[in-house]
């Protein structure tokens, strides 16, 4: 797609969408009307329309938030290929101080990708240091409940680095960098930030910037199966758990959750409308997101052969300031099915 990138001029404020892109349009507005800031989609392999009102420009870019949280699925896959680990291993195979606790020492990698660990999470938006995470007490039995949070990516962090100080030579100095030469750099993604914790190490819940572009390049990259991976893992992302068929290893679903899970989850309810907007069911099946604060989303459609990028500049924005500002709220099935309008 870069290739072809000279085809779409484009400066900020303005955007370009082909004659056939009946619904694009529409979509743009409904993005530019709650305070977004760039649109793209890029449908199989070419970049197609852009928008980029209320100040954003194709160089911009922003913070993801927990948009980052997908890197994770992409990068698990790269690393069974690459012999780091499988999916169901024991975490406390690398994480030996879990052994004694009789919960702890059970979780398998998958529970930890899938949210599904039984540890106890922390504040959404607030990510612990590797160290911190590995430390949070169980409190509940692996495989029974889903709890949204940063903590799990965080573990996952510090399980990496340390399968990475042997592997290769310790050639690798942190996740960050073996994600970058893994999953980043093959997918021809340059992320223009990324924030480090009070430990240094890479913050895997909520770290990532890039520009709108950029990250429908890594949205093409899963589409076209995820590069130099192992594909029964990298299959694996967008299955859901037995407690909730709506996040699979690190991607939303389209799959509805149990109704138990959908009203503990707060996030679920009220971060997107994807499990409770009425119109739901018009959304294609194979429908996959990567979210963050803010309305921050990658929604890729499979059958469709479609990336789609929304962004905006605030992570946290109260109903008030929105209406102050005279933004409506996003919603993410009303921008979608105008976006699929034939």
């Amino acid at each position: 797609m870069r290739a072809r990138a000279f085809l779409l001029p484009l400066v900020a404020a303005f955007s370009f969408a082909l004659p056939a892109a009946a619904g694009w349009r529409e979509a743009a507005e409904h993005n530019a009307r709650a305070g977004g800031v760039s649109m793209v989609v890029v449908e199989r392999g070419e970049r197609m329309f852009e928008d980029y009102p209320n100040g954003g420009g194709v160089d911009r870019a922003w913070d993801l938030a927990s948009g980052t949280k997908s890197f994770s699925g992409v990068l698990a896959a790269a690393a069974v290929k690459d012999g780091l680990l499988t999916l169901d291993e024991k975490a406390s195979d690398t994480l030996t101080e879990w052994r004694s606790d009789p919960r702890k020492r059970t979780i398998t990698l998958r529970e930890i990708l899938n949210l599904t660990s039984g540890l106890k999470p922390a504040r959404v938006g607030s990510a612990p240091t590797y160290d911190a995470a590995i430390k949070a007490p169980a409190v509940a039995d692996p495989g029974d409940a889903f709890e949204y949070g940063p903590l799990n990516f965080q573990i996952f962090g510090e399980i990496l680095r340390r399968k990475l100080r042997t592997f290769e030579g310790g050639s690798y100095a942190d996740p960050l960098a073996y994600l970058d030469a893994r999953v980043l750099k093959p997918a021809g993604v340059d992320y223009a930030g990324w924030k480090r914790g009070r430990d240094g190490m890479p913050v895997l819940a909520h770290g990532a910037s890039l520009t709108a572009r950029e990250w429908a390049e890594f949205g093409v990259h899963v589409l076209d199966g995820g590069g130099d991976v192992d594909q029964v893992a990298f299959a694996a992302l967008f299955e859901g758990s037995a407690v909730n068929a709506g996040y699979g290893l690190t991607w939303w679903l389209k799959a509805a959750p149990r109704a138990e899970t959908l009203a503990r989850s707060r996030t679920m309810r009220e971060a997107s409308d994807l499990f409770t907007h009425p119109r739901r069911g018009e959304l294609p099946a194979d429908l996959v997101m990567a979210a963050g604060a803010g309305g921050q989303r990658l929604y890729l459609i499979p059958s469709r052969g479609l990336a789609i990028v929304r962004q905006h500049p605030k992570l946290f924005e109260t109903r008030l300031a929105r209406r102050r500002a005279g933004d409506i709220e996003f919603s993410d099935v009303e921008f979608l099915l105008a976006a699929l309008e034939e």
